[in-house]
């Protein structure tokens, strides 16, 4: 896949090392509220309420669009509070119809037994911690029966996915896996490009099919309202971030950018699109939290691989020459025009194993001197022979992982599994992962330094309609959770993990649960009485529910 195809090839099937372990937290007694001020919507009109955004706005859950999913979306959450001080009850959105959903982080999908893959659960398998010895649960697929593709995103195979109710009577424009750029364009839901444009996403198609030249803008302007909500650019690192900084898979959208491709003018055009659709629109747009402290990001720790001593052992006799290379490179350093600065910078590419849990990974990282030359001098001078020097082609620009890396949840997909059937190609531990699969400091800065940009051209295009427009702060929402370990509210305790029954993200590790969703619609509707002089009532997060208890 590449960039924005909807099927981002994120296999989540182990365990979230370690985020089924829970801290001891220290809870305060929760206080009863005082009954809050009569509803009122302030200076904002909701008589009709729509959305924009991506996965967060559609309503994904467990790495799925599914109907219950949907049912309790952020902004159809947002839109029962917002009814309550004049607004519509009514918020239609494209359900899908489907229960367990299309899995958007698994590919193939169906995969080799036919069977469609739906939404994630925790479940009970036969693995076991490596350090308690004790069986962990795991996100664990659900499978349709053989034969049912009620989830299909293929009109040809499931015509029941294509929406048929009219997109102006849509109050949800979310879509999965976009980019703020496929807002704007007519790709991203034209039937003719599926499959050669990796621009066009079925998700937003159903709603426009054949789709030859609407957008998700266009179409939501077009729809009419007194108040929007816009969500929508969290995909633009996220995404990047997600395929470990693999800029072919995902690139990362600059901030700014000459014509069209900067995330400046495109949030500026979104923007502007539809304020310029209604002079009374009014409406908040929010900015983007830390991705670092998702789970998904958390869960699988740099040093992860389990080994016993026989195999430690072994592998650690198969990396002997490799050490002894770059040792012989280091003691010619003079011969082979070696600087210091390499020199020590191959100190530290010596591969090592041991018995135990905490074996580092082995990765490819490009920010690496490539050694290949350096090699080859020294088979040219008679230190190594054409058989070794091959043997070593693997291995010109590899180092295991540091505390420093951020190993994605998709790579505990591949970790560990062999390539082909060879035993003794074990990938991360004698054949080196590529960079969709390891997140470098180098990248991590990148994507921090993006958000970072994000976010204030968020706050600078919000202030240029500074009467008709609120802006969310859910980085500072998220991080205070973070930074709190937890929270109370309406008699629940709610942290930021996927921990049953307190957590707010749902099993994929990226998307909340429905309790999260609430938490965060708390936070937009926070912003929209704070701007409007709304008194809109927050809501009440124990009627949602978290991430379900493990199951056998």
């Amino acid at each position: 896949m590449k960039r924005n195809k909807i099927f981002y090839s994120v296999l989540l099937t182990v365990l979230m090392l370690g985020s089924c372990k829970q801290e001891v937290i220290q809870l305060q007694a929760p206080e009863t509220p005082a009954p809050g001020p009569t509803p009122n919507p302030g200076t904002a009109s909701f008589t009709k309420f729509i959305a924009i955004g991506n996965s967060y706005v559609a309503g994904v859950q467990a790495g799925a669009l599914f109907t219950d999913g949907q049912n309790n979306s952020l902004p159809a959450i947002i839109n029962k509070q917002l009814a309550q001080a004049g607004g519509n009850a009514t918020f239609t959105q494209p359900t899908i119809g489907a229960s367990l959903g299309y899995n958007l982080f698994i590919t193939p999908n169906p995969g080799s037994d036919n069977k469609v893959i739906g939404r994630l659960l925790l479940q009970y398998g036969t693995s076991t911690d490596c350090a308690t010895g004790k069986a962990s649960p795991k996100p664990t697929p659900q499978k349709y029966p053989l034969g049912n593709l009620e989830a299909v995103p293929n009109p040809a195979l499931n015509p029941s996915f294509l929406y048929t109710g009219g997109k102006t009577n849509l109050n949800n424009f979310g879509v999965p896996a976009i980019v703020l750029g496929q807002a704007l364009i007519s790709n991203t839901g034209n039937w003719a490009l599926a499959g050669t444009d990796p621009r066009f996403n079925p998700f937003y198609g159903r709603l426009s099919y054949p789709g030859t030249g609407s957008t998700i803008i266009g179409d939501a302007a077009a729809a009419g309202s007194s108040f929007f909500m816009f969500y929508l650019g969290l995909d633009d690192f996220f995404l990047y971030a997600a395929f470990g900084g693999d800029p072919t898979k995902a690139p990362l959208t600059p901030a700014t950018g000459a014509g069209a491709l900067g995330f400046d003018q495109q949030y500026a055009g979104a923007i502007g699109a539809l304020m310029g659709s209604n002079a009374n629109l009014k409406g908040v747009v929010g900015n983007f939290p830390d991705i670092f402290v998702m789970p998904h990001f958390t869960a699988v720790s740099y040093n992860p691989i389990p080994l016993d001593a026989a195999t430690a052992s072994a592998v650690s006799a198969g990396f002997a020459g490799y050490n002894a290379a770059l040792d012989g490179l280091i003691g010619n350093a003079g011969l082979f025009g070696i600087s210091d600065a390499l020199k020590a910078e191959l100190a530290t590419r010596k591969v090592t194993y041991t018995a135990g849990c905490t074996n580092k990974i082995l990765i490819i990282d490009e920010t690496l001197t490539n050694i290949a030359p350096y090699f080859d001098a020294m088979k040219a001078n008679g230190l190594i022979t054409q058989a070794q020097r091959d043997a070593l082609s693997p291995y010109v620009q590899v180092r295991q992982t540091t505390s420093t890396d951020i190993i994605p949840l998709s790579t505990g997909s591949i970790l560990g599994t062999l390539v082909g059937s060879d035993p003794t190609k074990v990938n991360g531990v004698t054949v080196p992962l590529g960079d969709q699969y390891c997140l470098i400091p180098t990248e991590i800065a990148a994507i921090r330094d993006a958000r970072t940009a994000y976010n204030n051209i968020i706050a600078n295009v919000a202030s240029s309609y500074s009467t008709r427009l609120a802006v969310a702060d859910v980085s500072a929402g998220m991080a205070a959770l973070v930074a709190a370990q937890a929270g109370v509210y309406n008699n629940v305790t709610i942290t930021p993990n996927i921990n049953p029954p307190t957590g707010i993200y749902s099993e994929d590790g990226v998307h909340p649960n429905s309790r999260g969703y609430a938490f965060i619609a708390n936070i937009f509707i926070g912003a929209i009485n704070s701007k409007f002089g709304a008194t809109v009532p927050l809501a009440d997060l124990s009627k949602y529910s978290a991430t379900a208890l493990p199951i056998p």
